[in-house]
């Protein structure tokens, strides 16, 4: 192990653990899945297909958004989801390159 002294960002720190939690939930990883096979996707679709109450949907997707890793587009009364793969990039990057560290 180093013994240099790291200065660590508390909101990075935050927003990376936000994140991390958000990719380690199986169902969460099934729903960006599952929103990948398509190009765009609304809640209806997923909670069916997936056969989950739309509430939990919802709670996931929430989550999801919040962490940007799908992104939203409204067309009338839906919105559909994508998957943001810069974000999930800049994210395997990320883990990589700590990982490559130790």
């Amino acid at each position: 192990m180093r013994n240099t002294k790291v200065s660590i960002n508390p909101e990075k720190l935050e927003a990376s653990s936000e994140l991390l939690r958000a990719l380690a939930h199986p169902l969460r990883l099934q729903i960006i899945e599952f929103i990948d096979q398509s190009d765009a996707i609304n809640v209806n679709k997923i909670y069916n297909t997936l056969k989950l109450e739309q509430s939990i949907t919802s709670q996931h997707l929430r989550v999801l958004r919040t962490t940007d890793l799908v992104s939203t587009e409204r067309e009338g009364k839906f919105i559909h989801y994508r998957v943001d793969y810069d974000k999930i990039d800049q994210t395997v990057k990320a883990i990589r390159n700590f990982l490559a560290k130790k």
